[in-house]
């Protein structure tokens, strides 16, 4: 499984009316996929009537990644139910999934939906037994039993100047590290003709960029007829929806990616040159004891090659800090793996035990080496950054706009636009980088497009 945010990256979508009722807001914990699909289960909730009911509806997505995420979660459903008494509040995703019975017996959760059900307007029926009884309550079936994935189709993504389309969900892995598998299912693909539907319909609303997503995206289409490679479904996208400016993935498996993949980030600019890579670590041993399937030359000879067929890449990467076992030199092949890999955006996660995983029964770490170990990586990943950062000075760089005064470029650089802060978000603009802070490029507006922007 890879992830696109840090567990503590979270997005309310809340819900205004004109009528003065709460409606539905949706919070949103964790990946890129959650955020996509926060948007349906909006949709649905107010279907099922949900908005309607006195107080509104508060409905969490949840994260498990890490132990942190989840508990995260529960403090923010505490909060919202003190500043909301009269709301129904409503948990799901893969935190719910693979702990029901602990949100279930939670005093401020009405309802505990899984996420085989939370996309379903059924699911949010509001029921005169609703959350009452706890039977009602907790609403999780088996995640294994779920064999296919929907193309859910969405107009816009609210508050976002770009749109996410999932085209794959589950994961056939079993990383010993990871419970999402349990919360997620086993991998599952939107077939072709529905992704490129849904990227038609979201272009032609507005979006000039969209994001494929997933939970293991590099393993699209293995359940599909002739079993199709990623690097097919990007060239359908791009081919079948000519007027869609940028196409960019979300996090891949790099001992995945097909041959038809990288010659279309060689040839094709609309994909955008930014790949974000689930390599976990840098030593083999520690690799094998992840039941990772690459190897640490691997990981660097994908990055080369891909270098290769598009200079102007960047690359982001998950690496995770003091797993079980990790000596001293494990721990150095790690931290080598930012320089010799190229990366420019670093996911640090300390290692965080997770109940029902093979890595939680390994010996563990004590949690200060795990905390230094953390916190050197993300020192070496703030030092790759500033290189990155410096290398773009006095280029003149594409930049979509996300909102006032800010954008990133086609890599996902961002970018502080220091003139023209009133431009609206969604548009493709030229800018001149003319510095940084260690952080954030400072840009100059230099050109504008004058197409329509998008909707957010």
């Amino acid at each position: 499984m890879s992830h696109a945010f840090a567990p503590s990256d979270w997005h309310a979508a809340e819900e205004e009316r004109p009528d003065g009722k709460a409606g539905v807001s949706v919070v949103t914990f964790g990946c890129r996929l959650n955020t996509y699909e926060s948007e349906v289960m909006k949709r649905e909730a107010n279907a099922a009537g949900l908005g309607e009911l006195p107080g509104g509806a508060l409905v969490f997505n949840t994260c498990a990644v890490t132990a942190e995420a989840t508990r995260q979660a529960r403090q923010a459903i505490r909060k919202a139910r003190r500043e909301n008494p009269d709301a129904r509040i409503i948990v799901t995703g893969c935190a719910a999934q693979t702990e029901p019975a602990a949100f279930g017996a939670m005093d401020e959760v009405d309802l505990v939906i899984g996420n085989g059900d939370k996309m379903k307007a059924q699911s949010y029926r509001a029921l005169p037994d609703f959350g009452v009884n706890a039977y009602e309550k907790v609403r999780v079936n088996d995640i294994f039993e779920l064999t296919e994935t929907a193309a859910h189709m969405v107009d816009a993504i609210e508050g976002r100047a770009r749109a996410f389309v999932q085209v794959q969900n589950g994961c056939d892995h079993r990383c010993t590290f990871c419970i999402i598998p349990y919360g997620r299912g086993n991998s599952r693909s939107v077939p072709a003709g529905g992704v490129v539907e849904e990227v038609k319909r979201l272009t032609g609303n507005g979006y000039g960029e969209v994001v494929l997503t997933g939970v293991d995206m590099t393993s699209w289409g293995g359940d599909l007829p002739g079993g199709p490679k990623l690097g097919r479904l990007v060239r359908a996208i791009l081919k079948g929806v000519p007027e869609l400016k940028r196409l960019r993935l979300s996090s891949i498996d790099s001992i995945e990616a097909d041959d038809d993949l990288l010659a279309a980030l060689a040839d094709e600019e609309r994909l955008m040159p930014h790949l974000h890579l689930s390599l976990q670590h840098g030593d083999d041993l520690i690799l094998k004891r992840m039941k990772r399937r690459h190897l640490r030359d691997d990981a660097i000879a994908f990055c080369r090659k891909a270098r290769e067929l598009r200079p102007d890449i960047a690359f982001g990467a998950d690496l995770i800090a003091g797993f079980p076992t990790e000596t001293d030199e494990a721990f150095e092949n790690s931290l080598s793996l930012v320089e010799e890999c190229g990366l420019s955006f670093l996911h640090v996660f300390p290692f965080s035990p997770r109940e029902g995983t093979p890595a939680a029964r390994m010996p563990q770490l004590s949690r200060a080496i795990v905390k230094d170990r953390a916190a050197r990586l993300r020192r070496a990943g703030d030092a790759a950054l500033a290189a990155h950062l410096r290398r773009k000075v006095g280029a003149t760089e594409p930049v979509l706009v996300e909102k006032d005064g800010f954008g990133r470029t086609a890599d996902y650089t961002p970018v502080q636009l220091n003139n023209r802060p009133d431009i609206e978000p969604g548009a493709v603009h030229s800018a001149t980088i003319t510095g940084h802070d260690g952080l954030t490029l400072q840009g100059r507006l230099t050109a504008l497009d004058k197409r329509e922007p998008v909707h957010s």
